[in-house]
């Protein structure tokens, strides 16, 4: 069963860049180490308070998420440098089965 793990965060006006260079040059380059990680995207939106960001990343497993995350599959992972980037962000992320994926 492949899952897709979902984060939200609200980045101050002046960290969104700042964000997306942690995530290709922190985050990302991390989790491509852990055995079963697939994929990651960054999605974003201005909103009023800052930029709002989708995380979405896609396992193979729940046990590969553990990995990651650990034992508590569904606590969110947020590093302190993050922390401070944020106006606010999710504590816990949603997990969703993939059930299909289509491309035409």
């Amino acid at each position: 069963m492949t899952i897709s793990r979902h984060w939200k965060g609200v980045a101050k006006p002046e960290e969104a860049d700042h964000y997306i260079h942690h995530l290709r040059n922190d985050t990302f380059p991390k989790l491509a180490t852990i055995e079963g990680f697939i994929k990651a995207s960054i999605l974003r939106r201005p909103i009023g308070e800052g930029t709002e960001f989708l995380i979405v990343t896609t396992w193979q497993s729940i046990e590969a998420i553990r990995n990651f995350a650990g034992e508590s599959a569904t606590t969110a992972v947020v590093p302190p440098p993050v922390q401070l980037m944020m106006v606010e962000y999710d504590r816990e992320v949603a997990h969703y089965e993939i059930v299909e994926e289509y491309s035409p």
